[in-house]
């Protein structure tokens, strides 16, 4: 049963709903620019200084890297254990024109209007002051240099077969997010914020992910129900009250159950902004 609870104020540290647990990072590792960045790519150019803001395992950064190579390429991540696992991914693939760096950008030192383009992917949703990331996004990019962000909107998320315990699912996370002050449909307020933060020349859009292939209905319903029991998302909603450990035992069956299903089609949805500094 949901718990009362109370939004975060937006003076505390920020939460990360998912954690940085293997279950998580599986997701994170399948990142690549044509995958989750295809609204950028056509901006970007070689010799382009990029910084890529929430890095994680580095797959998509790398990926970055490789279209604007020789220019230099920042990735930087809260967490230092996966920004060496990002370390490590770019020395082995042999990309040299990428380095990261564990830190916030809000307090990471770095120069001011020093990158041609400032890139998040799935970063704004988990802040409590996305406009004011995206000011400093902006502040991080030279006047007229790019700021991108894509983020995904959970309340649009599209599944068959129904099934009541993945109702229960979103309803969960929606309210831990909620919980920990940020806004799981950031992508559908991704305008707001770029004009809100000062950006021009904004251009919006939209665009999915869908599994519904046998191997890619595995791999993300077996993510999902590891990361609905675990750290993170699991660990949060018991600790606010919004769930019990046996629901979410119950709602790991439904998305294995799911996951099982010839039919089994899911859909993501994100939101897209690409503006000027």
């Amino acid at each position: 049963m949901v718990g009362s609870c109370q939004t975060r104020s937006v003076t505390e540290k920020d939460v990360y709903t998912h954690g940085h647990s293997d279950a998580v990072l599986r997701s994170h590792r399948s990142r690549t620019a044509a995958n989750s960045a295809a609204y950028l790519v056509p901006s970007l150019e070689a010799g382009m200084r990029l910084l890529d803001v929430g890095c994680g395992p580095g797959t998509l950064t790398a990926d970055l890297a490789r279209l604007v190579a020789p220019a230099e390429v920042i990735g930087v991540d809260v967490s230092a254990d996966v920004v060496a696992e990002a370390t490590a991914f770019a020395a082995e693939a042999g990309i040299d024109n990428v380095s990261f760096r564990a830190g916030d950008i809000r307090d990471a030192g770095l120069e001011p209007a020093s990158f041609d383009v400032v890139h998040a992917h799935q970063v704004l949703q988990h802040v409590s002051d996305p406009v004011g990331v995206l000011v400093t996004m902006k502040s991080l990019a030279r006047p007229g240099g790019i700021v991108a962000a894509r983020d995904s909107i959970y309340s649009s998320f599209g599944w068959y077969p129904t099934d009541p315990r993945l109702d229960r699912w979103l309803e969960v996370y929606l309210a831990v997010t909620k919980r920990n002050g940020a806004d799981a449909d950031a992508g559908t307020r991704l305008l707001a914020w770029a004009k809100a933060a000062g950006l021009k020349d904004i251009t919006a859009s939209s665009s999915t992910w869908t599994w519904a292939t046998t191997d890619t209905r595995r791999w993300w319903g077996e993510l999902w129900a590891d990361r609905t029991v675990g750290p993170g998302l699991g660990t949060q909603a018991v600790e606010y009250g919004i769930a019990t450990t046996e629901e979410l035992h119950d709602i790991a069956a439904a998305w294995r159950s799911w996951s099982q299903h010839d039919d089994g089609t899911f859909v993501v949805v994100h939101g897209e902004v690409l503006a000027r500094a």
